[in-house]
C-alpha cells in the first residue's frame, strides 16, 4: 500500500519553481493553499530574485511566515524592469496582497478649474476627468483648501462660479455683486475683454505670480486716480486689500520652491503614517495623511517606494517630489514616475535649507497624526473587546455592518448600510439601496430589510465565496427588535449565511435612549448598564445608520419632486421643455393640451405632438 506525499510547501516548493526559472525580469505571485495572493514582487532577475526565498535560513519573521504559507507560484516575464515594476503595482492595485504595502484611498483629488468654454470664463471646483475645455489647477488636498481659495479669487478677482445656464437667464445682477464677489458680466457690467483681463490675473495668481499682479493693480489705480475716475480707483484699492490678505494669510508658504509634492512618512508600532503636502505656484494647497497597511514590512525605504508608486498610479506627478526617506529603488522610482508625468521629474531627501524645513514640517504632522490614531485605535479595540463580550461573540469583531431604512409612508424607500471596524466608521464602504421590489407593502420594513440583505449577501457570495476578503461582516446590528431580527435570521439561512451574529437594537421602555434593549435569534433579550462604555458605542453606530439612511432618503425625495414629467418623453430635451413650459406655463397643463395646441408651440412638430399627447392620453 502506498501511502500519497503530501505537497510540498514553503522552501521545498520553491526550490522545484527554483530550477525552471530564467534570468528574465518579471513579476513573480505567491499563493496559499486556498489560491489566494499573498505577494507581489518584481525582479530584475526572477531567478536570483527568487532564490532568496529558497533559503531555509536568514528571513524575518515576516517573510518566514510568508514563505510557509507558499503553496504555489506564478510569474509573468517582462522586457525591462521598469515594465515589470508597473505591472507589480498594477497586480498590488488589483489583488490587495496580504503581505504587500497597500496604500487604501479611494478619493480623487479636487482642481480648480477655469472653463474656458464660454467668452466669460467661470471659475469652480472639479473632480474627477479633465474633459471639460479650460485650464486645471491642482490638486487641492481636500475640497475646503479648493473653497478657500476659490472665495479669494472672488475677493480679488471678482470671477463668476454660476453655471451657464444661470448665466444666461440672468437680468439682474446676484448677490455676489453685492458683495464685490463678482464682476456680474451675466448683465453686462463689464466688457468681455476686461473680463480677461481678470481671468489672466487669477491665472497669474494659481501660478503664484502675486507680487506682479498687485504692481499692475497699483499701477491701475494710480492711473485712475489721476483721471479723477475715483470709483474705479477705489475698485482697484479693494481688491488690493484682498490680494494683500490673501498674501499674509499664506505668510508661510515656500520663497523658493514653486512646484512640489512634500512626502513624509513616520512608521511606529507596526503602522505607518505619510503625510503629503502639496506646493503649487510657490502655495500651499494643503495637506493629506495617509495610513498604508504594511502587511509586516519593516523598511522605510520599501514604504515609501511602494507609497509613491501606487499614490501617483493615477494622477499626474508634480515636477518635484521632496521625500522624508529615500525609496528603495530612487532610480527606477524615478524613471517610473517621469514617464508617467512624460516630463523629468525630481525626487530628492533634501538635508537643509528652506526644502529639509518642509519635510521637517510634515514629518512632524506624521508623527503627531500617527499618534492620534493609534490612541483612537488603542479606544476603538477595547470598544470591539466590550461588543465581542457583551453579545457572546468568539471574538472581537473587525467589521460591524449596521442596516437601516427610511421613507415616508413607504415612499422613496430606501435602505443604508455603515461599516465600523478598529478604525472607526470606513465611509467608504458604506452602501445605499433603493428599493425596488415591486410585491412590496409600502412601509413595509420586513420586506425592505429582506430586499436590502439578500441583494448584499447574494453579491457577496457571488464575489468571494470563499471569504478570502475584509468584506464579509463578523456582526450585523440591526435597527429593529425581536420580530426584525428573526426576519433577518431567516433571510440570511435561505441564502446559506448561517454563522453570523445577529442583533436588533430595540429603543426599549418609553423608546429613551439608554434603556435600549438588545435581541438575538433564539435567545432572551438584554440590556447594558446606562453608563457602559459599549452602550455608547453601539447608539453611536445605530445614529450614524439612521443619518446614513434618512440622508440618502432625502436625497431621492428631493430627486423626485423635482422631477418633471416631460422628462420621460423620448426627444423631449431641454429646448423643447422649455418652449412647451413657457407655453402652457406647467407640466400640467401640458397633460391635458388638445393636439391642435400642442402642434401650436413653437419647435414642437406634429409628430412630436402627437408623442407627447399620446404620453398622457395613452394610459387609460
Amino acid at each position: 500500500m502506498t501511502q500519497a506525499t503530501a505537497p510540498k510547501t514553503g522552501h521545498a516548493l520553491i526550490q522545484d519553481y527554483l530550477r525552471q526559472l530564467d534570468r528574465s525580469p518579471g513579476v513573480y505571485r505567491m499563493l496559499d493553499a486556498q489560491g489566494a495572493v499573498l505577494y507581489v514582487g518584481k525582479a530584475r532577475d526572477l531567478k536570483a530574485r527568487v532564490s532568496n526565498y529558497a533559503r531555509p535560513s536568514g528571513h524575518s519573521a515576516r517573510i518566514a511566515r510568508m514563505i510557509r504559507e507558499t503553496a504555489s507560484m506564478m510569474f509573468l516575464t517582462t522586457r525591462t524592469e521598469t515594465e515589470a515594476l508597473l505591472l507589480e503595482q498594477n497586480l498590488i492595485k488589483q489583488l490587495k496582497p496580504r503581505y504587500n504595502v497597500l496604500l487604501r484611498d479611494d478619493k480623487s483629488f479636487p482642481n480648480i478649474l477655469v472653463a474656458k468654454s464660454h467668452g466669460y470664463p467661470q471659475i469652480k471646483k472639479h473632480r474627477g476627468a479633465k474633459s471639460e475645455k479650460g485650464d486645471y489647477y491642482g490638486p487641492f488636498a481636500s475640497a475646503g483648501a479648493v473653497n478657500r481659495t476659490l472665495t479669494q479669487l472672488q475677493r480679488v478677482f471678482l470671477l463668476r462660479n454660476c453655471t451657464d445656464a444661470t448665466f444666461e437667464s440672468r437680468t439682474r445682477p446676484c448677490l455676489l455683486f453685492q458683495i464685490k464677489r463678482c464682476s456680474a458680466p451675466c448683465v453686462g457690467r463689464i466688457s468681455e475683454q476686461d473680463y480677461g483681463a481678470l481671468v489672466s490675473d487669477a491665472e497669474r495668481f494659481l501660478q503664484g505670480k502675486t507680487t506682479a499682479i498687485q504692481a499692475s493693480l497699483a499701477r491701475d489705480m494710480a492711473e485712475a486716480a489721476e483721471n479723477m475716475e475715483y470709483e474705479r480707483a477705489a475698485a482697484l484699492r479693494d481688491r488690493i486689500k484682498a490680494l494683500t490678505a490673501v498674501q499674509s494669510v499664506q505668510a508661510i508658504n515656500p520663497k523658493r520652491v514653486a512646484e512640489a509634492d512634500i512626502v513624509a512618512l513616520h512608521m511606529e508600532g507596526g503602522q505607518a503614517c505619510v503625510q503629503v503636502f502639496f506646493i503649487r505656484g510657490n502655495q500651499s494647497w494643503g495637506n493629506r495623511d495617509f495610513y498604508p497597511r504594511l502587511g509586516g514590512v519593516e523598511s522605510p525605504a520599501e514604504v515609501m517606494q511602494a507609497f509613491l508608486l501606487q499614490f501617483y498610479d493615477d494622477k499626474p506627478p508634480p515636477r518635484m517630489i521632496l521625500l522624508s526617506h529615500a525609496p528603495d529603488e530612487p532610480d527606477l522610482t524615478r524613471q517610473v514616475l517621469s514617464e508617467r508625468a512624460t516630463r523629468r521629474v525630481v525626487i530628492g531627501v533634501p538635508q537643509r535649507g528652506e526644502k529639509f524645513e518642509l519635510v521637517e514640517n510634515a514629518l512632524r504632522n506624521a508623527r503627531e497624526s500617527l499618534a492620534r490614531r493609534m490612541s483612537e485605535s488603542a479606544t476603538q479595540l477595547r470598544l470591539l473587546e466590550g461588543v465581542g463580550e457583551a453579545f457572546d461573540l468568539p471574538a472581537p469583531p473587525r467589521r460591524i455592518e449596521v442596516y437601516d431604512n427610511s421613507h415616508i409612508m413607504g415612499t422613496n424607500a430606501v435602505g443604508g448600510m455603515v461599516v465600523a471596524g478598529p478604525e472607526g466608521f470606513i465611509k467608504s464602504q458604506y452602501r445605499k439601496f433603493n428599493i425596488k421590489g415591486t410585491e412590496i407593502t409600502p412601509g413595509d420594513d420586513f420586506g425592505m430589510m429582506k430586499e436590502v440583505l439578500s441583494r448584499r449577501f447574494t453579491r457577496l457570495l457571488k464575489e468571494d465565496p470563499d471569504r478570502q476578503t475584509e468584506a464579509w461582516p463578523d456582526l450585523l446590528l440591526i435597527d429593529g427588535g425581536a420580530g426584525q431580527v428573526s426576519a433577518v435570521d431567516g433571510i440570511l439561512a435561505e441564502l446559506g449565511v448561517e454563522d453570523i451574529p445577529i442583533v436588533g437594537v430595540a429603543k426599549g421602555i418609553d423608546r429613551d435612549q439608554g434603556k435600549e434593549e438588545f435581541h438575538r435569534p433564539g435567545r432572551p433579550s438584554f440590556a447594558l448598564r446606562m453608563n457602559d462604555p459599549v452602550l455608547y458605542f453601539i447608539q453611536r453606530l445605530r445614529d450614524e445608520a439612521h443619518r446614513w439612511a434618512i440622508g440618502t432618503h432625502r436625497a431621492k425625495r428631493a430627486k423626485s419632486v423635482m422631477a418633471n414629467p416631460l422628462d420621460e418623453i423620448a426627444g423631449i430635451g431641454a429646448a423643447r421643455k422649455r418652449a412647451l413650459l413657457a407655453h402652457f406655463g406647467s407640466a400640467k397643463a401640458v397633460s391635458r393640451a388638445g393636439l391642435t395646441d400642442l402642434q401650436a408651440v413653437e419647435g414642437i412638430s406634429a409628430a412630436m405632438a402627437q408623442k407627447v399627447y399620446d404620453h398622457f392620453n395613452a394610459r387609460g
